[in-house]
This record gives structure tokens, sequence and C-alpha cells, in this order.
């Protein structure tokens, strides 16, 4: 299988042509998303919760460290 621009041609089209076939391959990637329709929804839901609260987080420092200290306290 080619894999090159050069091999498939791709750099001798125009540019217009290149803008449509870049197009055409980023529906293609987005059409096979594995994302359900609910899933998209949840992520768009977290996302405007976040935009909304951006002071309202906890860092993966502290949630480690926590994890860590119930792990050592059941020892």
């Amino acid at each position: 299988m080619a894999s090159t621009m050069q091999e498939l041609g791709i750099d001798r089209l125009s540019i217009a042509d290149r803008t449509s076939l870049v197009n055409e391959i980023w529906e293609s990637l987005r059409s096979r998303s594995q994302l359900s329709e609910s899933q998209r929804c949840e992520i768009e839901v977290r996302l405007a919760e976040h935009l909304a609260n951006p002071d309202d987080v906890v860092s993966l420092d502290r949630i480690e460290a926590e994890a860590a200290a119930r792990w050592l306290s059941r020892s």
C-alpha cells in the first residue's frame, strides 16, 4: 500500500483538490468515531461544566496523594 503523498499522487493535485480530499478524509474519520451519541453528549456536558467552573477541579497530584494515603493506611 502506498503511504506517501508522492506515491499516492496527492502532491500533484491542486490546492483546491487537496483541500477537498482532506475534508473528505476528515469526514470519513469523524463518521467512524467509536463514541456513541450519548457519550458525545456526556462529553459536551462535562466540557460545558468545566468551562463554566474552570477552578472547580482537583489536581492529579492531589488524587494520587489521596489514593496513596488510603492504600498505605490499609497496610
